[in-house]
């Protein structure tokens, strides 16, 4: 194995076995800590394949490497929502993009699912900040198109889609409702509350990306 910290590696080599090690630590935690997230560095270390010595030297501390992971988490979140066509897919399918884009990235992190969640710190570019912006819009569009009810204003009703995807997760989290169950019941409910025009049935053939991937 070659030891990215021997002066006689080359820079480049010694650069990518430490992008290498970087990213199955981060995928560690992000498995490791969504079961336990009172997980220690040498659980995270032992599921990355690593010695502990090797999180240490990429993450100085625990809250480090959790800073990190929140980070990533951030960014592959907006990388889904940019791929759910919320600008440019008809409103009632990109409505649907963007909740499936919120189970798939739940589905990637359940860390954010437990209980200490509300503990973690805030990433640089917080989706908190990004989200409601980009769905009031989709929202508007969808009203000035008639997909959607224009009867009340697309923040309420953004404001009021970000609650219920809340309270389905609660539920979820609470084992009254499962994943599945709440991600349809998610959908239905916004469409509801958006007045969509578009028909529930008329969504069943949206082509969305296989789960996990």
């Amino acid at each position: 194995m070659v030891d990215p910290h021997n002066p006689a590696t080359p820079p480049r080599r010694r650069r990518s076995d430490a992008r290498r090690s970087i990213d199955a630590i981060l995928n560690a935690a992000r498995i490791v800590l969504g079961e336990r997230y009172d997980a220690s560095m040498e659980d995270i270390a032992a599921t990355a394949g690593v010695t502990r010595q090797t999180v240490y030297a990429h993450f100085p501390s625990r809250d480090a490497l959790v800073a990190a992971l929140v980070e990533v988490a951030a960014a592959e979140y907006c990388a889904l929502l940019d791929a759910a066509g919320l600008d440019s897919a008809p409103p009632a399918e990109a409505l649907a993009g963007f909740l499936d884009a919120g189970w798939r990235f739940l589905g990637r992190y359940p860390v954010l699912l437990n209980a200490t969640a509300a503990r973690l710190p805030r990433p640089a570019s917080d989706p908190h900040d990004i989200v409601p912006p980009r769905l009031e819009r989709l929202i508007r569009r969808g009203q000035q198109t008639g997909d959607f009810d224009p009867a009340l204003s697309a923040a309420w009703l953004a404001a009021a889609v970000l609650g219920l995807m809340h309270t389905a997760v609660a539920e979820v989290t609470a084992g009254r409702v499962t994943t599945g169950q709440a991600e349809e019941l998610c959908l239905e409910s916004t469409l509801r509350l958006c007045g969509a025009k578009a028909p529930r049935r008329a969504l069943s053939g949206t082509s969305r990306p296989a789960r996990g991937a």
